[in-house]
């Protein structure tokens, strides 16, 4: 298969004061097709938004090979580096943190246009209005500031700014998280259109496990800078192998006092491991009921259990 983009063991490592080093990101293999979703799900700070924002080019790579239509970005030339910017954008976590509040939404929206000389005059203004419609947001606000606006708009209007430069992928990084409840839906449909309308490729990062599943093809589970499982959307949701996945699944609320009283959930005991100073073997062995001796030895293998379904666990090596 042809991917859009791709990493091959990537590392990004970051050195703290007194000599030591966090690392965010660990060996990771991830790979997304053109117009694929893949989401990436795991507790706050195992390294999500690291991934993404290594993948774009935000930070650079401590290790690993990352390739873009299948040509490696650290051989880009100017050019093919400033294309690949150009292909790649990201909506961030916060709407509001991530845009000048100085500047009118239309100056946001152009910040990209003008920057590659893609529109000018009249043609500026009118892919403006374009891309306000295309989020939802009437062509009015265009002189309007970003105070004036919910969370919501504001991250419409974060979107349409990544839309704006044509790209081909877009890094959705917890782009619902900071919103309210009510908004949320909205907001993931709204990207899950504009996916079919547009042809675009998603990496989805989020907690929220509901929303990875209605918006995914396939999802990766991170934990502690590496990827523990990856699968098909059903599958990993019908079919979860590892302890961890197992976990997170088991964490989602039913909304049947019943149901939620009487299912069996896979509990996690023990201690999150300091990303600091890891275990030696599996990472999750400190919080695993599953674990066996080589596991605080020995670090698991990724091995393939099923098609298109690959798992980092002792149990299935």
């Amino acid at each position: 298969m042809s991917y859009l983009i791709e990493a091959r063991n990537l590392k990004k490592y970051f050195a703290l004061r007194g000599k030591k080093t966090l690392k965010a990101v660990d060996n990771v293999d991830i790979a997304i097709a053109p117009g694929e979703t893949v989401g990436l799900v795991g507790e706050s700070g195992c390294g999500k938004s690291t991934v993404g924002r290594t993948l774009v080019g935000l930070y650079k790579q401590t290790a690993g090979e990352i390739f873009f239509k299948d040509e490696n970005i650290l051989q880009f030339d100017k050019k093919k580096q400033r294309d690949f910017t150009r292909k790649t954008q990201i909506i961030f976590q916060d709407p509001y943190a991530s845009i000048n509040p100085y500047m009118t939404v239309g100056d946001i929206i152009a910040e990209g246009i003008d920057n590659f000389k893609l529109f000018t005059g009249k043609d500026r203004q009118e892919r403006i209005y374009e891309l306000l419609e295309l989020v939802g947001l009437n062509k009015d606000h265009i002189t309007r500031y970003p105070h004036e606006f919910s969370g919501g708009q504001r991250q419409r209007i974060g979107i349409a700014r990544s839309l704006a430069v044509e790209p081909d992928l877009i890094i959705c990084d917890e782009p619902i998280s900071a919103l309210d409840v009510s908004i949320q839906a909205q907001i993931v449909n709204l990207l899950s259109g504009l996916q079919k309308k547009l042809n675009l490729t998603y990496l989805f990062i989020s907690h929220d496990l509901s929303m990875v599943q209605y918006i995914s093809d396939r999802v990766a589970v991170m934990y502690l800078g590496k990827i523990v499982e990856t699968a098909d959307c059903n599958a990993l949701y019908s079919n979860p192998s590892h302890p961890y996945t197992k976990g997170l699944l088991a964490s989602i609320p039913v909304a049947d006092p019943e149901v939620e009283f009487s299912r069996s959930a896979e509990i996690m005991t023990g201690e999150i491991a300091s990303p600091l100073d890891p275990p030696p073997g599996c990472a999750f062995s400190t919080r695993c009921t599953f674990k066996k001796a080589i596991c605080e030895q020995q670090a698991p293998p990724n091995v393939s259990i099923a098609k298109n379904h690959s798992v980092a666990c002792h149990l299935f090596s």
